[in-house]
């Protein structure tokens, strides 16, 4: 009998686990987002920390389609948790690219699949345009955070930052899918992931 190509109810579910436990961390890391410097770091601490979970995911998908879902998905916690819409646009673009970089390899490339575990991620890094590209309104619905807070965040972040924020967003990306394939290294060999 010919394998599908099509996403089934297995392959959802596998999505929709590793969606909520990706979700979870990155909740717990924007979290500690109300003290200045942590909101910097959000793009250090999230692709580091869901490495192990995104990489175990990826031992999962043998379907294109399923790293989009995840990443959509993602894109849409962001935004309505108070992000911004960009997480959503970037999130989806992104998650078309890593699913093309990991089909590239026929879903056996760990090295790929770190790849696309890094452009992936990059909807977290979406999550400061609001501070880039519009200041007064994103901070407008930040109020509560006082504006000894806002003037740290701003200070921190200005608009020269944004490309440098990408490149540490990609490159915690690798180092934590690296991590994640060396924890799981038993995982990626039983799905013949070499």
């Amino acid at each position: 009998m010919e394998k599908s190509n099509r996403l089934n109810a297995k392959d959802l579910i596998n999505v929709g686990i590793y969606t909520a436990i990706c979700a979870v961390i990155c909740c717990a890391v924007a979290m500690t987002g109300v003290i200045p410097i942590m909101m910097v770091l959000l793009v250090v601490f999230v692709p580091l920390l869901t490495g192990i979970p995104y990489m175990l995911f990826l031992t999962k998908v043998k379907k294109f389609g399923m790293i989009l879902i995840l990443n959509v998905l993602m894109g849409i916690l962001m935004w309505v948790t108070g992000m911004s819409f960009y997480a959503l646009a970037v999130g989806t673009v992104s998650g078309i690219i890593a699913e093309l970089i990991y089909r590239s390899g026929n879903y056996q490339s760990k090295w790929r699949g770190i790849l696309a575990y890094a452009i992936s991620g990059i909807y977290c890094w979406a999550n400061y345009f609001g501070i880039f590209f519009n200041a007064d309104a994103y901070f407008a619905t930040r109020q509560k955070f006082g504006q000894d807070y806002i003037d740290a965040v701003t200070r921190m972040l200005p608009p020269w930052m944004c490309p440098v924020l990408l490149a540490v967003d990609i490159a915690c990306g690798i180092i934590g899918g690296f991590i994640g394939t060396k924890v799981l290294k038993k995982h990626f060999e039983k799905a013949g992931i070499a």
